[in-house]
């Protein structure tokens, strides 16, 4: 399980359709009728998505029912209403991957349900999804055997850090935060090799998605992670999270002493196992 990057409002976190189901029961115990209705509509969803249906022909039945809500509310500027265009957007989005569609839907949303909440949101949206998109294009260079690009900034104690400075050691680039569940259960693993593997020429940089500078010290401190830390208290806006195209954490970036990249999202004693083979003659 990893932490993934939120787009927005109610239900467009990538690859999550249940998020759907939730933001259709999320409010009062007594729904109106366009809540009501989409929450029904949405439980097919959520049944087909869980059955591994994904194209935009098996939920034709499902896309015609959100379509003739809309008809049927037409003229009602209540966020409920708008909730059933968002609920297609989502759907083109999360499920099918067709992004040109979603922001066509998602412009619609604005324009035709401007002082709704959701309406209020599209703009956000909008800007969430064109990062998002142009992580993915950032992300397919990062391939393996591909050179990391470099940077050079302050770590958390205010000295310099760069790839460069790094120039022989195998390094492991982690982008993680304190409030990440699975980046705090694989700890242990990055602990250990690194305790392991430290003095043979392996170094860590660890890139925090917090915002809360206290609660990284002492999670730092309380951990003895003493390896490097970049943090601008940004969270997912994080500077080199987004010069990375990062959409979800734990993400890790294991290079060679030339910087390139060995090895992508080791978990577990694979980090351990990939370092052996590295490191295997020093």
């Amino acid at each position: 399980m990893k932490i993934s990057l939120p787009i927005a409002l109610l239900a467009l976190a990538l690859c999550a359709p249940s998020h759907l189901v939730r933001a259709a029961n999320q409010t009062a115990a007594a729904p109106s009728d366009a809540q009501a209705e989409l929450a029904a509509v949405v439980g097919k969803i959520h049944a087909k998505a869980q059955a591994g249906q994904k194209t935009e022909a098996a939920f034709a039945d499902e896309l015609k029912e959100l379509d003739a809500l809309l008809a049927k509310h037409q003229g009602e500027q209540t966020d409920d209403v708008a909730q059933i265009l968002l609920a297609k957007a989502s759907l083109y989005y999360d499920l099918f991957g067709d992004t040109s569609k979603c922001v066509t839907l998602i412009n619609q949303l604005k324009a035709d349900f401007p002082e709704t909440a959701p309406g209020k949101q599209a703009d956000s949206i909008l800007k969430t999804i064109a990062r998002l998109e142009d992580a993915k294009k950032i992300q397919a260079s990062l391939v393996v055997g591909a050179a990391f690009p470099g940077f050079a900034e302050a770590d958390l104690a205010g000295r310099p850090l760069s790839l460069d400075a790094c120039k022989g050691k195998v390094v492991l680039v982690d982008f993680w935060a304190t409030w990440c569940p699975p980046c705090v259960a694989e700890l242990p693993n990055v602990l250990a090799a690194y305790r392991t593997y430290h003095d043979r020429g392996f170094v860590i940089i660890g890139i925090s998605l917090d915002k809360d500078q206290n609660a990284l010290t002492a999670f730092i401190k309380d951990h003895d992670m003493s390896w490097p830390q970049y943090f601008d208290g940004k969270g997912w806006e994080n500077k080199l999270a987004t010069q990375y195209g990062i959409q979800s954490i734990p993400a890790t970036f294991l290079l060679d002493g030339k910087g390139r990249i060995v090895a992508k999202d080791l978990r577990g004693p694979a980090l351990e196992t990939e370092l052996a083979k590295l490191l295997a003659k020093k």
